[in-house]
């Protein structure tokens, strides 16, 4: 398992990448929707 440095820093802007095994397909940029609705389900669960 990688072992990632995480700066904790209230307030902090942080930047991640995903990827697919298929760089072709578009299953990430057609489902944003649910990105986002997963981001704001873990930042009401887990308010920083």
């Amino acid at each position: 398992m990688v072992r990632y440095r995480r700066a904790r820093v209230p307030g902090a802007t942080y930047f991640f990448t995903v990827t697919l095994r298929d760089r072709r397909a578009d299953v990430l940029t057609m489902r944003l929707d649910v990105l986002r609705q997963v981001i704001h389900d873990v930042r009401r669960r887990r308010p920083s």
